[in-house]
């Protein structure tokens, strides 16, 4: 029976799975974007997310429980350059995030070989498109219920008696 087993086994054993999972969030974190079929996506959101949590400085801010969560992601990744970057670069940017550091985008094309449906995962702080620091704020044209040319005369009336005041 399949009582209380909630996560996805992918059609694999337990130990090829955790390798698999390990690969593809170390892939994700040096590479901040990976392509691979939404079930994988949605299994690795579950296993990455709290190691990204683990990361955040405010969790780190005492030595004894730094390291400690430092060898806890190291024995899920397993790649020294992975947790390098997940602790130097991506736990401070994601400090002010409670949550949610992925995003999956389903593809609109599904895999030749097996039609199996594909996404894009990616974290969420390092896309430039969705991002509002990566976006330019135009100036927005302030409109104003009166005409122009009403408005004209009185703003040169307000601005030559100041200039007479400084002088």
């Amino acid at each position: 029976m399949r009582h209380n087993k909630k996560f996805n086994h992918l059609g694999r054993k337990s130990a090829h799975r955790a390798a698999m999972l390990s690969n593809m969030a170390s892939s994700l974190i040096l590479h901040k974007r990976i392509i691979t079929t939404t079930a994988k996506a949605k299994a690795l959101r579950m296993y990455i997310e709290p190691l990204i949590t683990k990361a955040k400085p405010e969790y780190n801010a005492t030595t004894e429980t730094g390291s400690s969560n430092r060898r806890v992601v190291f024995s899920y990744l397993q790649n020294k350059f992975a947790v390098t970057e997940l602790f130097r670069e991506i736990g401070p940017k994601v400090a002010t995030r409670p949550g949610g550091y992925t995003r999956i985008i389903r593809m609109p094309e599904n895999r030749k070989g097996d039609a199996a449906e594909m996404a894009l995962m990616e974290l969420v702080d390092y896309n430039e498109v969705y991002t509002r620091e990566g976006q330019k704020t135009a100036a927005k044209a302030k409109s104003t219920r009166r005409s122009s040319k009403k408005a004209a005369p009185k703003a040169e009336a307000a601005e030559a008696p100041a200039d007479e005041t400084k002088e």
